[in-house]
C-alpha cells in the first residue's frame, strides 16, 4: 500500500513529522495530494487522527503552514490529515473554462460527488475521502482508521458537518469553524450546488448540514459539537447561517456549543486563536484508553 504514496517533502516537527504527499486517485482519477502531521507517538503505534477540510481557495498546505496547530496535537498524541480542497493538474484544468458562469472549480471541490458534466468524471471529494484516503492513510501510515474525528473551515466546515452526518458512525468527533451550515440558502453553495449537481434543488438537501441535522431522529454525536463563529465574519449574514444549524440541533436533541466571537473575522487569525479548543474537543472523544 505504501508503493501508492509519493512523498512530496517531509519535515521533522515538535518531534514528529509533517508529511506532504500525493497518490494516483482511482476514485478521482487523477493525482491528489494531501497533507499527514504525525506527531511523536506515532513512532510507538498507530494514533487516532483528525480529519480538517480546508475552504475557498485553499490547498493542502494552507491549514498545516497558518492553523499552529501542530505543537497541541503533538502534546496530545493526535495525527492531523488535511487533504486537497479540489482535483488540479491536466485533466482538472482542461474544464476551467466551464466555470464562466459560475466561478467555482479549482480549488472548490464542496466535498461532494458531482452528477453533472463536466465535474462528473473527477469532482468525486466525498468518495475519495470516505472510501480512499481515509483507509489508505490508516493502511499506509501508523494512524488508528477507527479513531478519527472530523473538522474544518468555511466550505471546509460544511464539508465536515454534512460528511459526518452522511456518514454515521464513520466519525467519532466533530467540530467546524465559521462553516457554511445551509448552502442551499446561500449564494456561495446555491452557485456550486447548481454546477455539481444540477438545478433540482431537491437533490441539494442531501449536502446541508441544516437540512441533514433536521432529519436526525436521534443525535448523532451525543458527546456535542463545537462551532466557533467570529462576529466580524463579513461572510456571516449572507453565506454562514449559523442560527440555522443551531436551530436544526435543538430540533434533533443534538448537543452544540455556538461560540460566537466578537471582532473575529474569517481568516486563519480566527482559527489559529481557536484551534487548540478543536483538538481537545477531538482529543476528548479520540484518546480515551
Amino acid at each position: 500500500m505504501t508503493d501508492r504514496l509519493k512523498t512530496l517533502s517531509e519535515h521533522r516537527c515538535f518531534g514528529g513529522t509533517q508529511r506532504f504527499l500525493e497518490h494516483d486517485s482511482r476514485e478521482i482519477g487523477l493525482p491528489m495530494r494531501f497533507s499527514v502531521f504525525l506527531p511523536p507517538q506515532a513512532e510507538r503505534g498507530p494514533v487516532p487522527a483528525v480529519l480538517y477540510l480546508a475552504g475557498l481557495t485553499c490547498s493542502e498546505e494552507t491549514f498545516m503552514v497558518k492553523a499552529g496547530a501542530q505543537r497541541l496535537a503533538a502534546e496530545l498524541g493526535l495525527a492531523l490529515i488535511a487533504p486537497d480542497t479540489s482535483p488540479r493538474g491536466p485533466g482538472a484544468e482542461d474544464i476551467e473554462g466551464a466555470t464562466a458562469s459560475w466561478d467555482f472549480g479549482i480549488g472548490a471541490g464542496f466535498y461532494l460527488d458531482a452528477t453533472e458534466a463536466p465535474w462528473a468524471a473527477h469532482w468525486r471529494l466525498e468518495s475519495w475521502l470516505i472510501h480512499e484516503l481515509l483507509p489508505l492513510v490508516a493502511q499506509a501510515l501508523p494512524v488508528d482508521g477507527e479513531r478519527i474525528g472530523i473538522f474544518g473551515h468555511s466550505m471546509g466546515g460544511h464539508g465536515a458537518l454534512t460528511l459526518a452526518l452522511r456518514h454515521p458512525g464513520r466519525f467519532q468527533s466533530l467540530s467546524a469553524l465559521a462553516p457554511i451550515c445551509a448552502p442551499t440558502q446561500c449564494p456561495w453553495g446555491e452557485k456550486a450546488f447548481n454546477g455539481y449537481l444540477g438545478a433540482d434543488r431537491s437533490q441539494w438537501l442531501a449536502h446541508d448540514a441544516s437540512a441533514l441535522m433536521q432529519s436526525q431522529t436521534v443525535a448523532p454525536f451525543p458527546e456535542g459539537i463545537l462551532v466557533d463563529q467570529g462576529l466580524a465574519d463579513k461572510f456571516l449574514a449572507e453565506q454562514l447561517h449559523p442560527h440555522l444549524f443551531e436551530a436544526a440541533c435543538a430540533s434533533a436533541g443534538q448537543p452544540l456549543t455556538l461560540r460566537r466571537h466578537a471582532g473575529y473575522d474569517h481568516g486563519y487569525y480566527f482559527i489559529q486563536s481557536f484551534v487548540a479548543d478543536h483538538l481537545a474537543h477531538h482529543g476528548r472523544s479520540l484518546l480515551r484508553a
